[in-house]
This record gives C-alpha cells, sequence and structure tokens, in this order.
C-alpha cells in the first residue's frame, strides 16, 4: 500500500432525477445527461467518418477501377485512407457506447449497436475486394497486391472494430446495485489512468502513485461518463480486506438481499463506530 495519502476529489454530480439514477424499487442505470450529450457527439463523428470511408469506397469503384490503365498507387491510397476512417469511427462508436449502452434484452439492437463498426468495415472493403479481384483492367500482378493489401486491412480494421466485451445497461444497472446495496450510496473511487472503479477510496489500486496524485470519486454514471470500463471484478475481495465490510455483508449483496445495517460505513446508515479499513 502506498505511503502517501492521495487527495481524493468529487466529481461533479449530476441530480438523481436526471441521470445515473438507482430505483430500489426496480434499480435500472440511466446515462447522465453529460455523458448522453458526449456519446450523440461521439457517434456523430463516427457516421460522418464511416460515410467518407463509403464514399473513399465509391470512389476507388466507379471512378479508379474503370479507368483504362488503373493507378495501383491511386488505389491503395484510397484503401489505407479507407481503412483509417473506418477504425477511427469504430474506436469512436465503441467510446460512445460505453457512455450509453444498449440493453441486452434488446437483443438486435444490442447486437447492432455494438457491432456496427465491423458491420461498417465489411460494407467498406467487401465490394471493393470482389471487384478487384474481378477487374478486367488489371494484370494478375496489380490485382495480387492490391487484393492483399485490401484484404489484410479489412481483416485488421473488422477485427478491431469487433466488441468482444460490449457494455450493457443491465451491466452498469447491476453494478449501480452493489455497491448501493454494500455501502448505502452510488458512491465509487477511480484514478484518472484506471479502466476500472471501485467500493471504496482505500484500496491499494487507487493509491498506487500516480501522475495526478489524485483519487476521483462518485455515482457509477459519474465513473463511466469519465471513461471507466466496469466495477472491478474483485471488488468482494476489497470490500471485506480494505473497505472494513464483513464476509456476511458480501455474501448478502450476492444472493441480491440488502446489506446488512450493523457496522456498514456509510453516514446515513452507520449509528455505530465506522470499521477501520485494513
Amino acid at each position: 500500500m502506498a505511503e502517501q495519502k492521495k487527495k481524493v476529489v468529487r466529481v461533479e454530480q449530476t441530480k438523481p432525477a436526471e441521470g445515473g439514477a438507482v430505483d430500489t424499487a426496480e434499480p435500472t442505470w440511466t446515462p447522465t445527461p453529460e455523458a448522453k450529450q458526449q456519446a450523440l457527439r461521439f457517434r456523430l463523428i463516427a457516421l460522418g467518418l464511416w460515410i467518407l470511408a463509403i464514399a473513399g469506397e465509391a470512389v476507388a469503384i466507379f471512378w479508379v477501377l474503370r479507368q483504362p490503365e488503373v493507378n495501383l498507387w491511386i488505389l491503395i491510397g484510397l484503401i489505407v485512407v479507407i481503412g483509417a476512417l473506418a477504425l477511427t469511427g469504430s474506436f469512436l462508436w465503441k467510446k460512445a457506447n460505453r457512455l450509453d449502452p444498449a440493453k441486452k434484452s434488446d437483443t438486435v439492437r444490442f447486437f447492432v449497436q455494438n457491432q456496427l463498426g465491423a458491420i461498417i468495415a465489411v460494407i467498406a472493403f467487401l465490394p471493393l475486394i470482389i471487384l478487384i479481384f474481378t477487374n478486367k483492367n488489371m494484370d494478375g500482378k496489380q490485382k495480387a497486391i492490391a487484393g492483399i493489401i485490401a484484404i489484410v486491412i479489412a481483416g485488421g480494421v473488422t477485427a478491431a472494430s469487433v466488441d468482444y466485451n460490449p457494455p450493457s445497461v443491465e451491466q452498469y444497472s447491476e453494478e449501480s446495485n452493489i455497491v448501493a446495496q454494500l455501502t448505502g450510496e452510488d458512491l465509487v473511487f477511480w484514478t484518472k489512468s484506471g479502466k476500472v472503479f471501485h467500493v471504496c477510496e482505500e484500496v491499494p489500486d487507487v493509491n498506487k502513485e500516480s501522475q495526478d496524485g489524485t483519487i476521483y470519486s462518485g455515482t457509477v454514471a459519474d465513473a463511466h461518463a469519465a471513461g471507466k470500463d466496469r466495477l472491478v471484478s474483485y471488488w468482494d475481495r476489497e470490500a471485506i480486506n480494505y473497505c472494513g465490510f464483513t464476509q456476511e455483508q458480501v455474501d448478502a449483496v450476492k444472493a441480491g438481499i440488502e446489506a446488512p445495517a450493523t457496522d456498514a460505513p456509510a453516514e446515513e446508515e452507520a449509528p455505530e463506530e465506522t470499521p477501520a479499513a485494513e
């Protein structure tokens, strides 16, 4: 554990009614208005980049490949540009999905929203690759060079655009419920460089030396808006070893039961002395 105590900063909160709220009767996570706005901005930019990528494909198909003598270097240049545009769009689209995810229960939308980048990559490259190999104005060597480059770039962009662990409203709701049931409030902790968030500020991961020397705190919605992917997978061990919670409390949360109030560190539910963190 770190010897030097880091400062803890509370990020600007949104009102529960506006976003990031957890309803104890039927808890469902919702993004903050700021997160929704940022996600929309990322999606609009991504769509613009994808439109440019498909426009580049159209130029390659309807102009470059129709020339009596195909300029191989122009064709390769367009293939590279198409790949860069498609990949950048997919990166921004993934960031938007982490700010404002789809519901896993809505199967079709969940799949399309999370894998749209890969779908666009296929659309942007597959017709072009087919037309390269069937083009009558190119010799075998030109087809091999352009075709192999297009296949390699298309494969790389498609693989990078697939979301192998897509976020969902259900995931974020579960995280909010875990935190609220365990601690009595929707409050988590993270660092600027970390990818996950934690249930208390005493855990070693957030107390490691960092460039800004700061631990940030806020709601689960605030954490995701700050770019954090998820609640740390071993939150249960952290809660017991560093946050002062008991095995009984952790087991109760895992069982979907509100954690016992006894010895809970939440201020509004802690009539007894808060247990000291290890």
